[in-house]
């Protein structure tokens, strides 16, 4: 017992001299131990084991479960036969297709997969109206809470063309989700061609005929469609029609954002334009477009804003590389080059043409002080201010319809309507 004892004394001792040996108070500040380099290192190999592992082992038990619960001999996206038993179907075996139905796990969960097409017609119809219904409720959660109508102003008149450039126009009014009245004021008096076409259109429209015929100037056109514009907008006036009214020409082309933006005009609005000038000769045009590619901002009329999104000024088309190069008559082989500023980048509210009507501004002139038959340059002649123009399409930032003017020569033949 005594020798158990002296050894447990001694084990006790000795033990308590290593951690007294261990205390940082006894190193005095001189030396403190610092781990290798090597067992850093091996450390770090370690962590990257253990991360490679976990990773592997995720993707591994992933690959398990796909196998185990998939039953892809029934899933036709994923196997070759199903893909050609489906490519064979006949238009009359389609109806008879029993559903059969697959699971893929993706994740944590399982997706039903069906055949295509869809065995059940009435099911897909329903998801149909479905969609449709959502759709009409998001627009009244998120669109135009209040829509007004849209007044369209478009001056045409037979030409060879006529019906090339009405149908993209009344085709672009059709899609309109608001309601539309399409007020077509045509040269030289109403004819049954474009009466007729004009019908086609389902809309609600206003048939105007205008005595003068159109030249065969480029000039004399211009100023001959702002009379008949402004012979629509006394249109306008008389029937108190109320909505917003935009001047569509025949030849231009629209994005259906256009339509949208328009509605939050208060009384005068303005949009950029892109200009799309054509020339039918081929060295000409590749010259000027190595120009306008240097005068990229030239291409675009429309509104210019500061930082602040206010009106300073207007960008305008460059004519300057079309210098001597411009087309006189209609059916020149030259670019036709717009006017400073076409009437198709305007917009108004037609309470502004009314002679009774509340809050109108006092910027605004009197539509019946100005001379139809002399015509204006452009819309900003019906403004004593035009300063107070509402710039739309983040503040002229957006292009939201593009200006072209395109004809057939004179001498032209082209195919009737009726098929002749």
């Amino acid at each position: 017992m005594k020798l158990l004892s002296a050894f447990r004394s001694s084990y006790l001792n000795r033990r308590g001299s290593t951690f007294r040996s261990l205390d940082p108070s006894s190193f005095d500040g001189a030396f403190i131990p610092k781990p290798s380099p090597s067992s850093i290192f091996w450390l770090a190999i370690h962590c990257l084991c253990c991360l490679i592992s976990l990773i592997l082992g995720f993707r591994f038990s992933h690959l398990v479960l796909f196998f185990l619960y998939s039953t892809s001999v029934t899933n036709l996206y994923t196997t070759t036969a199903g893909v050609s038993r489906l490519l064979q179907l006949k238009p009359l075996e389609k109806a008879n297709v029993t559903a059969k139905s697959s699971r893929v796990v993706v994740g944590r969960h399982g997706i039903r997969i069906r055949p295509w097409p869809h065995p059940n017609p009435i099911e897909v119809m329903r998801a149909h109206q479905l969609l449709e219904r959502v759709q009409k409720e998001q627009k009244s959660l998120y669109g135009v809470r209040s829509p007004r109508a849209v007044i369209a102003v478009t001056p045409t008149y037979v030409r060879t063309f006529q019906a090339l450039h009405l149908t993209g126009v009344m085709h672009s009014l059709m899609l309109v989700p608001y309601v539309v009245v399409w007020i077509v004021v045509e040269a030289g008096g109403k004819s049954n061609e474009t009466a007729s076409f004009v019908g086609k259109s389902r809309l609600k429209t206003i048939h105007v005929g205008f005595d003068q015929k159109m030249p065969n100037y480029w000039e004399d056109r211009g100023k001959l469609e702002s009379k008949m514009r402004l012979r629509a907008l006394r249109v306008v006036k008389e029937e108190k029609l109320d909505g917003v009214v935009m001047f569509a020409d025949d030849s231009n082309m629209h994005s259906m954002e256009f339509f949208d933006e328009i509605q939050n005009v208060k009384w005068f609005g303005a949009v950029s334009v892109g200009i799309l000038a054509h020339s039918g000769n081929a060295e000409e045009m590749v010259m000027s477009m190595d120009k306008r590619r240097e005068m990229e901002k030239e291409e675009v009329q429309g509104p210019a804003c500061n930082a602040t999104d206010k009106l300073i000024g207007w960008h305008v088309f460059n004519t300057l590389p079309y210098a001597g190069k411009s087309a006189v008559y209609i059916d020149d082989v030259a670019a036709v080059l717009p006017q400073k500023l076409e009437w198709c980048g305007f917009v108004l509210n037609s309470r502004i043409l009314w002679d009774e009507a509340e809050s109108k501004p006092e910027w605004v002139k009197e539509f019946g002080l100005l001379n139809e038959n002399e015509g204006v340059e452009s819309p900003l002649s019906l403004l004593n201010d035009p300063s107070m123009v509402e710039p739309l399409g983040s503040c002229g930032r957006q292009v939201l319809l593009w200006w072209l003017r395109v004809e057939a020569r004179a001498d032209s033949k082209f195919p009737s309507r009726d098929g002749d």
